[in-house]
């Protein structure tokens, strides 16, 4: 009969250094007892990118061999699959499972790649055109070659101004307010590139920004069990919920929801996801923790950082950031959703003070998606509160093309 033998894993599964594979790019080695092998880690074991870099070398009496697992050199299988390598123990019968990266070594030749770049810098297009005109060109050609050489800038030296200039500013006004600066300006630059999934020539409302490309059906059943728990919210509680919270927007439409049961859950399920994106426009640095009391799904927790996110690095890991143009994104999508829950209209002003923008920057936001606002009249004074002085917005087809501030121009009057 078979012996039989036992798996036994080894080593942590972040632990690459077990066991490598490696081949060689040109031809086979028939003697592999005499290369010495030799394993370079990346000295950076803070950056979660560089720590799991690695360099193999092998030595021989004639040539060195290199191959490394990041970079161009760097094998794609090594990111989408796990290797492993099986080390049979005949004594005890185990066979040992021990992770492993494959590698491609290429021979590396001492001075090919100084003379490679010594010829391809002295045969450049333009240096051939250069000697061609200093030869055989006209006094109209020379003269030009001549200029240009007087005007050019050696990149060094260029990259050394521009680099004392930066840290100048840098020094002077902080880093911070300058990337504030550069978020405000990108932000404020193109509101077009942030806004939902757009149909212009739909033939309903509803069809211009989709429900579906808002809250997809999969997070629209995912959100049951919470939409059920908000749907289910007394009038004391809800209180309590304006008091504390202040999303506005969404209590507004959980005191008055629709009569019909499925119109209610409906209703209550766009509430919470409103409110999640209410919450994330608020904050800075979003942590994963993020709407798990609330009672978030995961999946829909994943949508909300994939979407309206951004990935930094900071204190040696990878963080979630909302910037100022994921936050104008957020002001997009709220209002897209807005209009679905309040019958193609939605209340500018409860929005503005919910997500802590400007009232002028939401106007901006209602123009960029096409929709008509609602002017308030002139010389009349609120009857029944401040309800009446709120701004409004309303999807109305065809949808409106709002001219831009730079493109208004003045007309001079005539005496």
């Amino acid at each position: 009969m078979a012996a039989s033998c036992s798996v036994v894993c080894c080593g942590h599964e972040e632990d690459s250094d077990k066991a490598a594979i490696f081949r060689f790019s040109n031809g086979n080695v028939l003697n592999a007892e005499k290369l010495d092998f030799t394993m370079y880690t990346s000295a950076d074991k803070v950056n979660p990118r560089k720590k799991s870099r690695r360099i193999l070398v092998a030595e021989s009496d004639r040539l060195s061999y290199v191959g490394q697992n990041f970079g161009t050199g760097g094998l794609k299988c090594n990111t989408l699959c796990n290797y492993y390598v099986g080390v049979l123990n005949k004594e005890t019968m185990q066979m040992e499972l021990h992770r492993a990266q494959l590698f491609n070594l290429q021979p590396i030749i001492p001075g090919e790649k100084t003379a490679v770049c010594d010829q391809a810098k002295t045969e450049t297009y333009r240096e051939k055109v250069d000697s061609l005109i200093e030869a055989f060109g006209t006094n109209k050609q020379k003269k030009a070659l001549s200029s240009r050489r007087l005007n050019h800038v050696d990149h060094r030296t260029l990259h050394q101004a521009v680099g004392k200039a930066a840290s100048a500013v840098i020094d002077e006004k902080g880093l911070h307010a300058l990337q504030q600066e550069v978020a405000e300006m990108e932000s404020e630059a193109d509101f077009a590139r942030h806004l939902p999934p757009c149909d212009p020539h739909a033939d309903t409302p509803e069809n211009v920004y989709p429900l579906d490309e808002l809250l997809g059906p999969v997070d629209f059943k995912a959100l049951e069990e919470a939409g059920s728990k908000m749907a289910a919210l007394t009038a004391e509680e809800l209180q309590t919920m304006r008091e504390s919270r202040g999303l506005a927007s969404v209590l507004k439409h959980l005191e008055n929801p629709p009569s019909t049961a499925e119109g209610r859950q409906k209703m209550a399920r766009c509430a919470f996801y409103l409110s999640l994106l209410l919450k994330l426009s608020r904050q800075k640095n979003v942590n994963r923790k993020f709407g798990v009391e609330e009672g978030c799904p995961r999946i829909v927790q994943n949508k909300l950082f994939r979407k309206f996110t951004v990935e930094t690095f900071t204190n040696g890991r990878v963080q979630n950031m909302v910037s100022t143009s994921m936050r104008v994104k957020l002001a997009t999508y709220c209002l897209a959703l807005l209009l679905h829950m309040g019958d193609m209209t939605a209340d500018l002003t409860l929005l503005h003070q919910d997500m802590g923008l400007t009232e002028a920057k939401i106007i901006e936001v209602a123009k960029s998606m096409g929709l008509t606002l609602a002017k308030p009249p002139r010389g009349k004074k609120a009857v029944t509160g401040l309800q009446e002085e709120h701004k409004r917005a309303s999807l109305v087809l065809p949808l409106v093309k709002h001219d831009t501030y730079g493109e208004r121009r003045k007309r001079k009057r005539m005496h």
